[in-house]
């Protein structure tokens, strides 16, 4: 017996963990096969009134209970961009120790929603360029898909082209960094007749060198000469709201900092790819390699034969 499970890093927010069921009841429909919502961490905290009356679930607790029902197999469908540590190390320590009790459980994860081993796919590229395009039109860039070139230039008067800058959390882990970066390429081709540039920038990094890969911080970005006076759109790399890329979350901050520093400068946020339509797509293909075992992330065989990963 199988089962399918969604799986997000956790948030302490609700709206994360409503979406995250919404996905998967989505998927439910799409794959003809159950799936569940689960988190690593944290949204077992969430009280379930904020929750529709239903507590979250986090991955350790729901894999026992679900082996010692009698599944032998589980399918995992990382909601992450990339192969982050929580899905390289810390997702299989812990499921090992699940295996511990449960010798006979075997499982596959499958890959997160950017695989750059897997050839040329631009579909979460894609939805990001319909979602800068959505804010262009939102703020009358745009006029039902003509591009309009929205700032005026200081020196020739001409209309510019808006700065796109791809905008993620930033990770301790540099292929998260690649990942991130890999897409802001693909947005940048994209794009490449609707934005003045397209760039990218992290929220956040920890202190050290090694961990300069993470730059420019997106404060430092807004701040540079370089932006001064631009029409800014910042294409949110997060999955689902929080304390992060929620409404007064941190991202919200640093562009009312930048704004309030830097007269003339305005920054408009897309929605979140969370958000968008087109995910199901990608997660609908992730369960099919999952069922199949292609392209997977990690494998965990059931105990006695070798496991693999990349």
């Amino acid at each position: 017996m199988k089962r399918i499970l969604l799986v997000d890093n956790g948030s302490l927010r609700p709206q994360a963990t409503l979406n995250l069921r919404r996905l998967a009841g989505a998927l439910t429909e799409a794959a003809g096969e159950p799936v569940v919502a689960a988190s690593l961490l944290h949204s077992h905290k969430i009280p379930a009134e904020q929750l529709e009356g239903k507590k979250a679930v986090t991955l350790g607790p729901l894999t026992k209970r679900l082996a010692a029902e009698g599944v032998t197999e589980l399918i995992i469908v990382p909601f992450f961009f990339g192969p982050s540590q929580a899905l390289t190390r810390y997702l299989p320590e812990r499921l090992t120790e699940v295996q511990a009790e449960y010798p006979r459980l075997a499982i596959k994860v499958a890959a997160p929603l950017v695989d750059t081993l897997a050839g040329l796919d631009l579909r979460l590229a894609r939805l990001l360029a319909d979602n800068v395009r959505e804010a262009m039109v939102n703020k009358g860039m745009v006029n039902k898909g003509m591009v309009n070139e929205a700032m005026g230039d200081e020196r020739t008067g001409e209309r510019r082209k808006p700065t796109v800058v791809l905008v993620d959390h930033g990770s301790p882990t540099p292929e998260v960094a690649a990942v991130r970066n890999y897409v802001a390429g693909q947005l940048g081709a994209l794009l490449n007749e609707e934005a003045d540039c397209v760039t990218f920038a992290s929220m956040e990094r920890r202190d050290g060198d090694e961990y300069r890969f993470n730059e420019p911080l997106l404060a430092d970005l807004l701040a540079s000469r370089a932006l001064a006076g631009r029409e800014v759109i910042l294409a949110m790399l997060f999955l689902a709201p929080g304390r992060h890329a929620g409404e007064g979350g941190d991202i919200a901050e640093i562009c009312a900092q930048a704004i309030a520093a830097s007269p003339g400068l305005t920054v408009t946020t897309t929605r979140l790819v969370g958000e968008h339509e087109g995910i199901l797509e990608i997660l609908a293909s992730r369960v099919s390699q999952g069922l199949s075992g292609q392209s997977l992330l990690v494998e965990l065989p059931a105990m006695g034969k070798a496991s693999r990963s990349r």
